[in-house]
């Protein structure tokens, strides 16, 4: 008998933009409720740090909001193409991208917003052992806008976290929140996020996974077998497992996470239930008889009461389908519930004697996994297996304690077998497990799913038998992996024709020279004039290089997977990405016969160095030519 709260409609909206700013506060009356955090909202729509806290209900830690706004802030760098390094360049659709995966993740904000059906990650544990990312919190807005727009030429370095430190929880989670945030971004609406954790920070990631998904897409933890033996080191109690945090984008969507689905087809009765007398009215040809039936008046010919009626003479012949068809009886599910069954694509079938109708799932019965992950139950591997499946594949032990490829394959496999071409992403590869187990699942069951694979340039040591072997960082162990894992499994299975290659990108300072970003009044110096004159693009970059930023800067239209074709148009390279939805040419001494010979292809999209062109007349005359003799194409120069 009210009108509708609208102050918690608008809750609502703030929290499918903003989960991590709607928590629990105290009302008037001392109810607890839900509430908009308004300080951590303001950070989220500002550019520098906001002060303001109050008491509440939250997770908090000092450097919280520099990371907030560190997840938030913009940055000037690209991803260049490294075709020596990649295997099948031009026409696979797998990723791996070289550098600090919080970068990464920024670069793949606009490409890959919405398109990732799962992400696992295996993170530092924080064992005050391992390192994390030195992200710089320690500078003004000030610095971070010049750092943000790549003045600075130096690398991102890693950090022992000591546990003597006084910031070794806060670090870490200053560390992982932002990347986190980012991720969530990239997960489809079906999307769901897996984090492998120890018992040093579990219980800090579920309350920073609750609080930036929402407590509502919380799916489970699962309990993983890390060692087929317990280990009793620094321990009271033998320790023999670890989790795997699960969150979704949104629980409502996420499929149900199944590694078994049969193909026999399991019938659920609908009758028989005990229930009140109902009708069921089936949908036309909805229905299927299991045998053959002659015609029939309506009549009593089931257990009970259920009463048969045919509404339209038909002819019933074999797996036929009939025309509308209702029963009257005790029924388990109601017409709701019959309806939606009917729309998945579920048969029901009818069999003579005794007469009862019965569904049939489509594609067989999904059964549901539990969240116990061990050698015994779903085949998931321990690190031993890890270390071994390894060692067996680049001849030593290379890295250490990596998953094994049958836990990822296994994760896999639970929440894409519905979608075989789904694309998964690891922005922690270490040794690449995440890819070797993508190939090994779509070499099993066809399928065509897409990885991509982040991974800093992490140095070996000096003394590992790594860097004896040769490898310099982990980066490389990762693609050498991917390399021997593809030709095993073509090896092992020679009718398997899918995708094994990937492109190396590696993230780097921007293409443009600085004097592009400081493009005011103040900087424009006699030195900066001649710059302009002759382009802003760096001496060392390459017209792929070029391309490759074009294809993060336009966003979705051009995934960076998208297949890259070169061809010769009156004596000028041009670059056709994924046929013809973008069109580039970096070449010097653009001629309006050129310009016109590619509007006559009539790309959606075309960009041109801004110097590229043989005279200020022709770049004047560049968007006058393409509304001529193609009007739907987009120009951009840079």
């Amino acid at each position: 008998m009210h009108t509708p709260d609208l102050t918690q409609d608008h809750i609502a909206r703030i929290r499918e933009m903003f989960p991590n700013c709607v928590t629990e506060a105290k009302d008037a009356q001392g109810v607890i409720k839900l509430a908009v955090d308004f300080d951590l909202l303001k950070q989220e729509l500002s550019g520098q740090i906001v002060e303001g806290p109050q008491e509440r209900y939250h997770l908090n830690w000092p450097g919280k909001r520099e990371a907030l706004l560190t997840a938030n802030a913009p940055i000037a760098k690209t991803l260049r193409p490294v075709r020596d390094e990649s295997v099948n360049f031009d026409t696979t659709k797998n990723l791996f991208i070289e550098g600090d995966n919080l970068e990464a993740l920024k670069l793949l904000q606009e490409t890959y917003l919405g398109k990732i059906k799962m992400i696992y990650i295996d993170p530092p544990y924080n064992t005050g052992n391992d390192f994390i990312y030195e992200d710089d919190f320690a500078e003004d807005v000030e610095e971070f806008k010049v750092r943000s727009n790549q003045k600075s030429e130096e690398g991102i370095s890693l950090v022992a976290n000591s546990d003597t430190n006084g910031r070794f929880h806060s670090d870490w989670l200053s560390f992982i929140y932002p990347r986190i945030r980012l991720a969530r971004n990239l997960l489809s609406d079906d999307g769901v996020l897996f984090i492998s954790i120890g018992e040093q920070e579990i219980d800090n990631l579920l309350k920073m996974c609750k609080e930036i998904f929402g407590e509502e897409n919380f799916v489970t933890t699962f309990l993983r077998q890390r060692k087929k033996k317990p280990s009793f080191l620094h321990s009271n109690v033998g320790s023999m497992f670890e989790y795997v945090v699960c969150v979704a984008k949104n629980r409502a969507f996420a499929p149900p996470f199944s590694v078994d689905v049969t193909t026999a087809g399991k019938k659920y009765p609908l009758n028989n239930a005990g229930n009140s007398i109902g009708v069921l009215t089936f949908p036309p040809k909805s229905v299927r008889f299991s045998e053959k039936l002659a015609s029939y008046e309506p009549q009593d010919m089931s257990e009970g009461n259920i009463i048969t009626r045919l509404l339209d003479k038909v002819d019933v012949l074999d797996n036929l389908n009939i025309d509308t068809f209702r029963l009257e009886g005790e029924f388990r599910y109601s017409q709701t519930y019959l309806d939606e069954i009917i729309r998945a694509g579920e048969v029901i079938t009818i069999s003579k004697a005794p007469f009862r109708p019965n569904h049939i799932k489509a594609g067989g019965d999904v059964k549901k996994m539990h969240n116990l992950l061990s050698p015994e139950t779903y085949q998931s591997g321990t690190n031993e297996d890890g270390t071994s499946e390894l060692e067996s594949l680049l001849g030593a032990v290379l890295f250490d304690n990596p998953k094994p490829s049958s836990l990822i394959q296994v994760l896999c496999k639970a929440v894409t077998y519905d979608t075989p071409d789904a694309i998964i992403v690891d922005f922690f590869a270490g040794s690449s497990t995440t890819a070797h187990a993508i190939l090994r699942l779509n070499a099993e069951d066809g399928g065509d799913r897409k990885f991509i694979m982040v991974q800093l340039q992490e140095e070996c040591d000096p003394k590992s038998e790594a860097f004896k072997a040769g490898y310099k960082n982990i980066a490389e162990i990762s693609k050498e992996r991917i390399r021997r894992a593809g030709k095993k499994i073509q090896r092992e299975n020679p009718l398997f024709k899918g995708d094994i290659g990937f492109r190396v990108l590696k993230i780097d300072t921007s293409n443009m020279d600085d004097i592009f970003y400081k493009r005011v009044a103040d900087d424009w110096k006699q030195e900066n004039l001649l710059v302009a004159a002759t382009g802003y693009v760096k001496a060392d970059r390459t017209p792929e290089d070029l391309l490759f930023q074009v294809i993060v800067d336009w966003g979705s239209a051009h995934l960076l997977t998208a297949p890259i074709a070169r061809e010769t148009l009156l004596s000028k390279q041009v670059y056709f990405v994924d046929s013809n939805a973008l069109a580039a040419c970096f070449d010097t001494g653009i001629s309006e016969d050129f310009v016109k010979e590619l509007a006559a292809r009539k790309p959606l999209r075309v960009v041109f160095r801004d110097n590229g062109f043989a005279s200020d007349a022709v770049k004047i005359n560049v968007d006058q030519i393409f509304k001529q003799l193609s009007p739907a194409t987009e120009v951009k120069v840079i």
